[in-house]
């Protein structure tokens, strides 16, 4: 599978500044070289396919703690893979974002395994804690499921956000940076969820789109970066001041959503 890796993205994951050991893992169990693999794929699609167009990434900071915060949609989630993919080819020294994968996937064992090696795990909490604490770059899409699965025809609109990432920047002392992402409905024009297909497979449904295939098109994507967002507080604010804040971060989204559309 040496063929899969692409020399100058080897380069660039052995300039992340993650403490890869004598072996090529680090303390989380990410692999240098499943690593190497899985950003040459995914930088071919970034640069290639999608012509992915990237803007405000002088606002996620270089090093220390911050999440990154944004829309979800495209019926899979691609769109994470792509924001991944921009703090590591945009940025210099490059960065490895890691986002919280939803709990479904921990029970796909293939592919559970395959994303902890690429540095993706389950959206536990504790995990959460971890990275944050390590001072590592986290993707959060509080959207969740319900992210993905909006339809061709609500591909600009955002859902409730969910309050867990608050509470866990104000716990942790983590700058949000908030960003629109632009495109996944048009690359994954999702016409129905099979919702209960979906429950028979394990996953929260199965999206079909116009053209039947399972499989994004080359539209173009973007991905808008806005600047740090800080909250101050414990994590344990009642609901009514979390949410006040959490609105306040959506509310950054929808405008950067708007930004990258015009």
């Amino acid at each position: 599978m040496a063929f899969l890796v692409d020399p100058v993205i080897e380069q660039r994951v052995g300039a992340l500044e993650i403490p890869f050991g004598k072996h090529g893992v680090d303390p989380y169990g990410v692999e240098r070289r499943e690593l190497a693999r899985f950003m040459s794929i995914s930088a071919a699609l970034y640069r290639s396919y999608f012509r992915v167009k990237c803007a405000g990434i002088e606002h996620v900071p270089p090093r220390g703690r911050a999440m990154l915060v944004g829309n979800h949609s495209g019926g899979i989630a691609y769109d994470g893979a792509m924001v991944i993919t921009s703090c590591f080819l945009e940025m210099e020294p490059p960065r490895l974002a890691q986002a919280m994968a939803e709990k479904f996937i921990d029970r796909t064992p293939f592919f559970a395994m395959w994303a902890s090696r690429c540095g993706q795990f389950p959206g536990l909490p504790e995990n959460a804690v971890r990275l944050l604490e390590d001072d590592r770059l986290l993707v959060v899409f509080p959207e969740g499921a319900r992210g993905t699965a909006k339809l061709y025809t609500e591909r600009n609109t955002l859902v409730d956000f969910g309050t867990g990432f608050m509470r866990l920047a104000m716990q942790t002392g983590t700058p949000i940076i908030p960003f629109g992402f632009k495109g996944g409905g048009e690359a994954f024009p999702t016409v129905f969820n099979a919702v209960k297909l979906g429950k028979l497979l394990g996953v929260p449904y199965i999206p079909i789109t116009a053209y039947l295939a399972p499989i994004p098109i080359p539209a173009q994507l973007s991905v808008h970066y806005g600047p740090p967002m800080v909250f101050e507080g414990t994590g344990r604010e009642d609901d009514e001041q979390i949410r006040e804040s959490v609105e306040a971060v959506k509310q950054a989204v929808a405008a950067l959503m708007n930004e990258t559309r015009a």
